[in-house]
């Protein structure tokens, strides 16, 4: 299950409100890119691909792949914005270390 706060909610669907295609789906997953060993990545996608779990999180449709969703499963998501601008936020149960920047985190295997 995946958590996505107010926030979050409102400025995905800000987001997706600009690319005028009220059938895009919101992706969320995860790359072996970054400062530690994994990166939350997230898109638009206009199709769900075979084995994609798409979960309603807070009215809206998030769409995570098979590999990502051992790793995010329990994800909370939220949205805030500061001086240094906006972002959006993850606290993930799974990781066992973070990136002071907040994107990247690692997992014990």
């Amino acid at each position: 299950m995946i958590h996505l706060s107010d926030s979050a909610k409102n400025e995905i669907l800000r987001l997706k409100a600009r690319h005028r295609n009220p059938e895009l789906l919101f992706r969320l997953s995860v790359q072996p890119i970054g400062c530690l060993e994994l990166s939350y990545t997230m898109e638009f996608d206009g199709t769900s691909q075979p084995g994609d779990q798409i979960h309603h999180c807070n009215g809206v449709p998030v769409v995570i792949d098979p590999k990502s969703f051992p790793y995010i499963n329990g994800l909370a998501l939220d949205y805030s914005e500061d001086l240094m601008g906006g972002g959006f936020r993850f606290r993930n149960p799974n990781a066992t270390q973070s990136c002071s920047c907040g994107n990247s985190f690692d997992i014990d295997r």
